[in-house]
């Protein structure tokens, strides 16, 4: 077995062992080389365990450097989850050991694998975060009718706020972005560069999709989709702040679960939460049930497990600042700042 450092070359042959793993995801998949390359201009390490003329294993690796946030690389960044994906332990054993090498040589604080499951070595692990997922029907109705009664209750008074959802391609994508920066800001998280999401539509033009809320003809809630196989995959979604007491995101849901249920989808993945939070408790209202995410670190410069998120009192006074900013001045430098944290 050898490990390769892939080129754009690869990408069919990455992508073509993604479609015969079962543990493959939406965000190992080859595009995300570049996207990440164009959008940030990080450097990418996409591995492959390769014997003879077979892959037969996967790690996508980014590498984030910041005067801020230090040397950090990640498995994946920005998205829901990555890792190495393998057909058996021993390979996967190799991709580690490769990452671990590409850590020390180029001096990064720490390499964090953002794994569905334990990584085949003994490495320090977080488990503050579950992905929440739906087991989808083909009828719609059986969902439905499995909903607690007070949760249908709901559903229906959000939709008698005039309340009504569209959806489709890059053209939301203008709309989107006002409201997840507007969405982003309230929350005092900085947004990507709207290059970002329009080099994820270029790489995936048939695989991702937008869903916005009007109220009337007000657009006030926006969410980004993937599809990969046979699941829908949960991105980004926010509310205009001033529109939250409507609770768009009750017809939000309810419509992408039947897009999805109506479009042959099996599982709908609704993102990552941070365990026992208000976005877990409302997600199982849809029966969603937590999976557990482990958060796995090869250690560089830094020995201990980081705490780079929203969770951390130490950014509680930066967050507090961002969200009382002027909106113009949190658009300027917010790309620059969330292009550094993964």
């Amino acid at each position: 077995m050898k490990i390769l450092h892939c080129t754009d070359a690869d990408a069919n042959a990455w992508d073509a062992f993604l479609g015969g793993n079962a543990g493959s995801s939406f965000y190992h998949l080859f595009a995300w080389k570049g996207i990440n390359e164009r959008s940030f201009g990080h450097r990418c390490f996409y591995l492959a365990a390769v014997e003879g003329d077979r892959i037969v294993g996967v790690f996508p690796i980014v590498y984030i450097t910041s005067r801020i946030f230090g040397k950090i690389m990640c498995s994946m960044p920005f998205v829901n989850f990555g890792g190495p994906c393998a057909t058996d332990e021993e390979t996967e054993k190799a991709l580690l050991r490769e990452a671990e090498s590409i850590v020390h040589d180029y001096g990064a604080d720490y390499l964090e694998i953002r794994g569905t499951r334990k990584a085949a070595a003994d490495l320090p692990v977080s488990e503050h975060k579950v992905s929440m997922t739906i087991d989808l029907h083909p009828d719609a109705d059986v969902l439905w009718n499995a909903f607690d009664k007070k949760h249908r209750k709901e559903i229906r008074h959000a939709y008698k706020q005039d309340l009504r959802v569209e959806h489709g391609g890059v053209e939301y994508l203008d709309m989107f972005f006002d409201i997840l920066s507007e969405s982003w800001k309230s929350l005092g998280t900085p947004f990507y560069d709207k290059s970002y999401f329009r080099n994820i539509f270029s790489a995936f033009p048939d695989s991702v999709r937008i869903f916005a809320v009007y109220q009337r003809d007000a657009p006030i809630s926006a969410a980004f989709e993937g599809f990969y196989k046979k699941c829908a995959e949960g991105m980004w979604l926010g509310n205009r702040p001033g529109y939250r007491g409507l609770h768009p995101g009750y017809v939000h849901y309810w419509e992408m679960i039947k897009y999805a249920c109506e479009n042959g989808f099996e599982k709908f993945h609704l993102g990552r939460s941070t365990v026992e939070s208000g976005g877990e408790f409302f997600k199982k209202k849809w029966n969603a049930y937590p999976t557990q995410l482990y958060w796995q670190y090869i250690p560089g410069k830094r020995k201990e497990i980081p705490r780079l998120n929203v969770d951390n009192p130490k950014y509680r006074v930066a967050i507090d600042a961002w969200k009382s900013m002027p909106g113009m001045i949190t658009r300027a430098l917010g790309p620059f700042l969330a292009r550094s944290i993964p």
